[in-house]
């Protein structure tokens, strides 16, 4: 039998040392190598699942219609690209305590009394909370779990023995951090164990066509504990966002090889459980009883859908040596460039100046097509001068002063103008030959044009 022997794994993308250094050479990023024992593998662990096929043209291959098995909460669906995949494997990250459990076990219930699809046959394995726990929560939100089983253990091969006796149809496992394998000697949640743990699932969850649900922890940063290779090894990828003093949840798609990525499903945490919201722009937007500055009004693209977020900025003199640069739910460093461009480009100088932007509603913003108005709020409250409230302003901001056209465009003027607005500042090369009606829609090339347009 082969010795097992120790080395050092990078939490990040699982390449290994066999020494610890403070930088991995496989991925570049620092303080991420930790310590882990090392077995010699089983072949029969990793035989292929099916045979092999012979060479043949990829037009010639079948292809059948996939089958997805909707939970019934459109939010949920949307997210997941319509439903559960017979053979896919979803992982789901989050904060404790921001509702991961409490979602799954509301669609769970209303997958097995769905009258409408085939029977459901549903595990819940859960590692962390006792049956009754779980019991008492279901009875709190007052659901139907009569065709629900539980399973609380944590030991793999007994978890597998189960699937492969009972053949469920969904299971979810909570959490992928509490299971361990009697092959490996590490503790259950290291970078060995949770990789191992990962593959053996997706293994059977691929041989049985079983939806398979993984739970994961998130770390410090935000991103799901373990090595990162445990996002490549799964089919779709979902994160919760959202303050948990707040009522509202968002989880969002970061993979997904059966639906759109970077799908945004919005949800409001109640007494009941989670609730879907159905018209999310109006949870980002605030309501003013007069016009106030540092506010204005964007469209952003999630996924396939436009959502209308506000963007709060406050320009204050700054009382130290080093101005105070924040943005929450933005990124920091584009903030900081745009500031730049704002100097160069727009005449306004805030190096003197705090600069604090806001995005309304926790939700978190990374395309550029925000960058306009985060200039457009930060003028304005620097300048104390109101934003129309019925204006909206979108466009991607050049290191030239350019402003830049964005994707899908016309979507997100046509839901502007659903919710009432009348007047949107825009890229000159978003505008269509068609115009929209109860909208007047003013394109522009540089950033010194739209500040000319917010005096008017």
């Amino acid at each position: 039998m082969a010795k097992n022997k120790v080395a050092y794994v990078c939490t990040e993308c699982g390449g290994q040392s066999t020494k610890w250094q403070g930088q991995c050479p496989h991925c570049m990023t620092w303080n991420t190598m930790a310590e882990s024992i090392i077995e010699a593998s089983v072949p029969s662990r990793y035989a292929s699942l099916t045979q092999t096929s012979e060479l043949k043209k990829l037009n010639e291959v079948k292809m059948s219609a996939v089958y997805k098995r909707t939970t019934c909460i459109s939010e949920f669906d949307r997210v997941l690209g319509g439903g559960f995949v017979p053979g896919g494997v979803v992982l789901i990250g989050g904060d404790p305590g921001i509702g991961k459990s409490t979602l799954l076990i509301q669609a769970l219930s209303h997958m097995t009394n769905d009258k409408t699809q085939t029977p459901c046959k549903v595990i819940y394995v859960s590692g962390e909370e006792s049956p009754q726990q779980i019991a008492m929560r279901a009875k709190r939100l007052e659901l139907e779990v009569s065709d629900i089983f539980i399973l609380s253990e944590i030991n793999l091969e007994k978890i597998i023995q189960s699937i492969e006796k009972n053949k469920p149809d969904v299971v979810v496992i909570d959490s992928i951090q509490t299971i361990y394998s009697e092959e490996l000697q590490s503790a259950p949640g290291s970078v060995t164990q949770v990789r191992e743990c990962s593959a053996q699932l997706t293994r059977i969850a691929k041989q049985l066509e079983v939806s398979m649900i993984l739970v994961g922890h998130v770390t410090k940063e935000g991103s799901l504990a373990g090595p990162r290779v445990l996002e490549h090894i799964v089919d779709t990828v979902l994160y919760f966002e959202g303050d948990q003093n707040s009522s509202f949840r968002m989880v969002r798609a970061f993979k997904n090889r059966f639906g759109a990525v970077n799908e945004l499903g919005v949800f409001a945490m109640t007494e009941k459980g989670l609730r879907e919201v159905t018209n999310p722009s109006a949870l980002f937007l605030s309501h003013h009883h007069e016009e106030v500055s540092g506010s204005c009004i964007t469209v952003t693209q999630e996924g396939t859908r436009p959502l209308l977020i506000e963007i709060q900025a406050l320009v204050d003199n700054a009382h130290g040596a080093s101005p105070k640069r924040l943005g929450v739910g933005l990124e920091q460093n584009r903030l900081s460039m745009l500031l730049a461009v704002l100097n160069r480009h727009g005449g306004i100088a805030c190096f003197d100046q705090d600069v604090f932007v806001n995005a309304v509603g926790g939700v978190k913003i990374t395309e550029p097509g925000v960058d306009l108005a985060i200039l457009c709020a930060i003028v304005s409250s620097f300048k104390d001068q109101p934003i129309n409230q019925k204006t909206i302003i979108f466009g991607e901001v050049g290191l030239a002063g350019e402003v830049r056209p964005i994707q899908r465009g016309q979507e997100r003027i046509k839901e502007a103008a659903k919710l009432g607005f009348t007047r949107a500042i825009i890229p000159k090369a978003n505008i269509a030959k068609q115009k929209i009606a109860g909208i007047e829609v003013l394109g522009i090339e540089y950033l010194s044009q739209a500040l000319q347009l917010l005096k008017a």
